[in-house]
């Protein structure tokens, strides 16, 4: 390094790294106390500069982390569509049922882990004017009073009014720095926010689904029982005419006892799912009770989206919010680079005493001090740099984890709907045949050909055929609802390397 100025010799060999100037208001001209600061605030400047040039603080551009490539889905419906196209804000309006509409419209009035994320947003908004403020002057004012009674001396009273300013000089960006990692933080709890609330949609949609599917498996279970113990009724009547042992009564009342703790378990299921939903949609369990529906009837099949991964990563929030985290310690980064710079800072205070309140606003003392920090020797400040870094290498893999777990919530979905609507076809035609079995067998009875007993048996396989519909209807809502969500739902496209120029 070439010689230093004797400027800037002068101004490292003051006590503590600081000039300072003070001048009383009493002694000096006012345009001699002017040029005495301005000649103190330029050395002062020369330092930082001269220091500024000696340190590194280079930062390269920032650049959304690397993650694996993935080029299509496999997507067993054919081509391709934008998400864009295909998902409305409100998507889940394409169930067409007006009740789920009102049951999410009270969970998003109601809920309280979204109220929870929202407060949070408002915390990192307060955050930023905190991060703000570490660039404006602070001022401070102070008055005392000072009695005193010494032997042998009169009674003394003295009054003090101070007043201080300090400003710590934003001159390298640091404080900048530190704001736009905190608006990083803020727009992240936003996609928070998004997150919590697509996943509070799916679970009300989903639970709604399973308590409509309880409905309907009650019925059939109920149902069965009865034929169940009609069954029963006919092998008592066979043991008692000698046609058929005793055992063959007995396992069939266990069979009655079997479907009837079933039955009595489906109730018990039904009733945690209609907690679940009241703790969803914002009232005490217990104090709100989905009516009594069927799940074919009340809920459709909507179309099913198809989505690609470029737009995946820049629609789902949880992964925009992991982005976002990222940005925020490439900021933070920066904030701790610069910190190994000086730091200049202007101090002036004011003030006047007196041994009387009549003469306190008579005389006045004035200083100003510019000062210098120069940290030549700070562990802390570099192991801080060292810490950064290594937090934002965490923050770029948690980031490449969130996005290889969109990638796989997107592919299960999209693997379960085609393969419970493969099941579906197979699941329709059987119902359709055990249906044309149970009306022959009915015309069978009619005829005297077979027994009472086998035309139970008939309807009661065709009636699990039909719950196995039923069961395959509720996991194609549900794995619709899972897309919608693993595609991010309705919310926009979001530009995170955009929020770095802003």
């Amino acid at each position: 390094m070439s010689a230093l100025p004797d400027s800037f010799v002068a101004c490292c060999t003051q006590r503590s790294s600081s000039a300072r100037v003070c001048a009383d208001s009493r002694d000096e001209a006012p345009k001699s106390r002017v040029a005495i600061v301005v000649r103190a605030i330029a050395s002062t400047a020369v330092c930082a500069a001269l220091l500024a040039g000696c340190v590194d603080v280079h930062q390269p551009d920032y650049k959304r982390p690397d993650t694996p490539a993935k080029a299509s889905w496999s997507d067993k419906t054919g081509s391709l569509v934008s998400p864009a196209d295909t998902i409305v804000p409100d998507w889940w309006k394409g169930f067409q049922d007006p009740y789920l509409n009102t049951l999410i419209d009270k969970a998003i009035q109601g809920n309280f882990d979204i109220k929870v994320l929202a407060a949070r947003i408002d915390v990192a908004g307060a955050q930023i004017g905190e991060a703000k403020a570490g660039a404006l002057p602070t001022a401070d004012l102070g008055a005392g009073a000072n009695f005193q009674k010494v032997t042998g001396q009169p009674f003394t009273k003295q009054y003090n009014v101070a007043a201080q300013v300090n400003w710590d000089i934003d001159i390298w960006g640091k404080v900048e720095k530190g704001v736009q990692a905190q608006k990083a933080e803020f727009h992240a709890t936003e996609a928070d926010w998004r997150a919590g609330y697509l996943e509070l949609v799916s679970n009300v949609a989903t639970t709604y689904f399973q308590i409509l599917q309880f409905d309907d498996q009650m019925e059939a279970q109920q149902k069965m029982v009865d034929e169940n113990k009609q069954i029963l009724s006919i092998f008592d009547g066979m043991n008692r005419s000698g046609l058929i042992p005793k055992t063959q009564v007995l396992r069939q009342q266990a069979e009655v006892n079997r479907l009837t703790k079933d039955l009595i378990d489906l109730r018990r299921s039904r009733s945690l799912a209609n907690n679940a939903l009241c703790t969803l949609i914002g009232v005490p369990a217990g104090e709100f009770t989905v009516p009594v529906g069927h799940l074919q009837q009340r809920v459709q099949l909507p179309p099913v989206p198809g989505g690609l991964p470029s737009q995946l990563l820049s629609r789902r929030p949880d992964v925009v919010a992991a982005e976002l985290r990222v940005l925020e310690g490439y900021d933070f980064v920066g904030e701790a680079k610069l910190a190994q710079l000086p730091t200049v800072s202007l101090t002036a205070h004011g003030g006047t005493a007196s041994f009387a309140l009549s003469e306190l606003l008579k005389s006045f003392t004035f200083g100003l001090m510019p000062s210098i920090n120069i940290p030549l020797l700070d562990p802390g400040v570099r192991a801080h740099v060292k810490t950064t870094e290594a937090q934002m290498a965490v923050a770029e893999q948690q980031y490449r984890q969130t996005v290889m777990a969109a990638f796989e919530e997107v592919e299960n979905a999209l693997v379960s709907l085609d393969a419970h609507k493969q099941q579906r076809v197979e699941l329709q035609q059987e119902v359709q045949r055990l249906s044309v079995v149970a009306q022959q067998i009915q015309s069978q009875l009619r005829e005297g050909v077979v027994s009472q007993l086998e035309v139970f048996e008939t309807e009661r396989t065709l009636l699990q055929a039909q719950l196995d519909v039923l069961t395959n209807h509720q996991q194609i809502l549900s794995d619709t609802v899972l897309l919608y969500k693993a595609l991010g739902g309705g919310w926009p496209a979001v530009n995170v390397e955009a929020q770095v120029k802003q």
